[in-house]
């Protein structure tokens, strides 16, 4: 999967957003093992590719683990919702073009909130979100 996640994603993908970008980007992934393999490693730090640090368990920083359950609930309530993969694989791709983008923004926003309480409660329990 590490090898995978590298060829068809990093090196077509990421590589050229974040040469487009430039110096400001940081990767922001997540901390499934095909992220945080070796190859994976050494392949963002000979790109020259930042890569943000995560605590070892940390769903609740991360804003994309909102949007999928924001998109899973869109496709779910679809009527009749997606019965069959071919029928999940039409619907994910159009409910994420349709996603409202204050949706996105706000999340964004608010990880200054999130990150202060995972201090206040000392990376414990699950942040209420």
């Amino acid at each position: 999967m590490a090898l995978r996640y590298r060829d068809e994603v990093l090196e077509p993908i990421v590589r050229l957003y974040a040469a487009a970008v430039g110096p400001t980007f940081v990767l922001m992934d997540d901390i499934t093992h095909p992220h945080r393999a070796d190859i994976v490693d050494d392949y963002l730090e000979s790109e020259g590719i930042a890569h943000m640090a995560w605590p070892a368990y940390s769903p609740d920083l991360n804003p994309i683990e909102n949007l999928w359950d924001v998109l899973g609930r869109t496709v779910s309530s679809r009527f009749p919702p997606p019965a069959t993969l071919i029928e999940l694989e039409t619907a994910l791709p159009e409910e994420w073009r349709l996603l409202n983008s204050a949706v996105v923004d706000h999340l964004i926003e608010s990880m200054v909130t999130r990150c202060e309480l995972c201090i206040q409660m000392r990376g414990g329990d699950h942040i209420p979100y």
